[in-house]
């Protein structure tokens, strides 16, 4: 086995989900990432942990998807999360595409109905992990090898480190009470984050981590957001979204290339129009664009803005949590002609932070 996959394994156990003696575990992987399976399950019997092993197919799931009319909450998922302690998720498989012809409005309303099984999910402790694969390594248009060395390299940075160096923004964000967000000729936006909190992800939860986030006040959102990256969601890559906002909601928006795919996000519940994360990625070892927001969102010199859900322990007491079967991540930019700034005071332009 390659001891990268145990040292990833070791990281996740240890660090991500933080496991127990005693924690009944779901360890959900697609078949392919069977090592780490193996690897996890060492780690866990040595920690005295009651671990099951699920899989999961891609192709699986386009052939429910694209065979459904209509989708309940499924009684008996929903029991195995309450029930459990830790689940750890990776990503993975031979084929990231594969549900690239399921109707988007399909999509939707599958998330409506399992949305009370993604909360019990985010109520347990959790790890959400990318295991490299030959069809991941291809969409980011690397070689197999080279993306594996990618993958390792960014899950195992010196996570105290991060955690410091990131502290310096969680500050700044938690004495603020605006943001603004300018970059290139399009972008100009504007949010409240007054009462709320900023979260430092040192790879606690998400595997790699790497980002400050933060919920903005559900209607204070003005202004018009391009991003720039693209998103890449149900395997179809939607290019150059244009968002406007007026007092918090989604008024009007397009995309040059899959936005039938924004409109069945915004669709989804009236929540999905409202904005429910605003974060700041700072993982310096993810360097280029690799069309798994797993990464990208934690690529430095990006921000990025999710429509749809936002995390509880963000929204301070007094605040709306914006609540929805949606969370979808969106990113810009900020290399060059970009500036953000906390109540008038420039935090970052062009990518560099002042405290770097």
């Amino acid at each position: 086995m390659d001891p990268r996959i145990r040292d990833h394994a070791e990281t996740i156990v240890e660090h991500s989900a933080g496991v127990e003696a005693s924690d009944d575990v779901i360890v959900y992987l697609p078949s392919n990432a069977e090592d780490l399976g193996v690897a996890l399950h060492e780690l866990l019997g040595q920690k005295g942990a009651n671990p099951l092993f699920l899989t999961y197919s891609e192709r699986a799931e386009r052939a429910f998807l694209r065979n459904s009319d209509e989708f309940e909450t499924p009684d008996h998922e929903l029991a195995l999360y309450e029930n459990a302690d830790v689940t750890i998720i990776a990503r993975s498989g031979p084929n990231p595409s594969e549900k690239a012809d399921v109707d988007p409005e399909t999509t939707a309303a599958y998330n409506r109905a399992h949305d009370p099984v993604k909360k019990a999910r985010l109520d347990t402790t959790w790890c959400l992990t990318q295991h490299p694969s030959s069809g991941y390594a291809q969409l980011a248009g690397m070689s197999t090898e080279e993306y594996e060395e990618f993958v390792y390299d960014a899950v195992s940075l010196d996570w105290d480190a991060q955690r410091e160096r990131q502290s310096n923004l969680v500050d700044i964000l938690n004495e603020g009470s605006e943001v603004r967000i300018r970059a290139g000729k399009e972008t100009d936006v504007t949010m409240s984050i007054e009462g709320n909190t900023a979260a430092n992800d040192y790879g606690e939860a998400n595997l790699p981590g790497g980002e400050v986030f933060t919920a903005p006040v559900k209607d204070s959102v003005e202004g018009t957001v391009h991003f720039d990256l693209p998103l890449y969601r149900q395997g179809r890559e939607v290019q150059d979204a244009r968002v406007t906002f007026e007092n918090g909601r989604v008024t009007a928006f397009s995309a040059g290339r899959n936005e039938d795919v924004l409109t069945g996000v915004f669709e989804t519940d009236e929540a999905a129009r409202y904005l429910g994360e605003l974060g700041i990625g700072m993982n310096d070892a993810i360097d280029r664009f690799t069309s798994n927001m797993l990464f990208d969102e934690k690529m430095d010199e990006t921000v990025h803005m999710a429509v749809g859900s936002a995390y509880p322990q963000c929204v301070g007491e007094g605040n709306e949590v914006n609540d929805s079967a949606e969370h979808v991540d969106m990113i810009l930019d900020m290399s060059e002609d970009s500036v953000i700034e906390v109540d008038g005071e420039v935090v970052q332009e062009n990518g560099a932070f002042i405290f770097d």
